[in-house]
């Protein structure tokens, strides 16, 4: 795996080791298997905190385009133990077949999800994002759902 290997050491004036520097030389094979093993080594590392997440949904019932919903939203993400939760929200860029331009709506979601089993998680979202206004001047809000399981083995 090493073609060469060295070991080089920082020493104060009176004799103690201050750092030591290993310094190798790797295959080309070797790099290649290190880069690719590298997203299974963050996979399971647990994160909690403010994220950013843009996400694009595209329609095209019957093979033919008919609309697009761009999200930019920020969120926060958490748990404890087995039960994780997020919530995130932004403005969502609308296009549709029918309209020359895009709309500015503001869309939102929040999350749960529980490892039920070491193999089985469960989740569920509500989401919701804003669609105009009605004759009374009222903001029209269009929600949905959505709940699964997923089982890894």
């Amino acid at each position: 795996m090493f073609k060469d290997f060295h070991v080089e050491e920082v020493k104060h004036p009176q004799g103690f080791i201050l750092a030591r520097h290993y310094t190798s030389i790797m295959s080309i094979k070797s790099t290649i298997a290190a880069i690719a093993a590298s997203p299974f080594l963050l996979a399971g590392a647990a994160f909690a905190g403010p994220y950013v997440n843009v996400e694009s949904n595209l329609s095209y019932p019957d093979g033919d385009y008919s609309a697009a919903t761009t999200d930019v939203h920020v969120g926060y993400e958490g748990g404890e133990g087995q039960l994780g939760y997020y919530v995130q929200a932004g403005p969502a860029f609308v296009h549709s077949e029918s309209a020359s331009d895009t709309e500015t709506e503001f869309s939102g979601k929040v999350g749960l999800n529980v490892a039920a089993t070491e193999s089985l998680g469960v989740y569920g979202e509500i989401a919701g994002i804003s669609n105009g206004e009605d004759s009374g001047g009222d903001t029209i809000i269009d929600w949905g759902a959505k709940v699964g399981a997923k089982f890894t083995f």
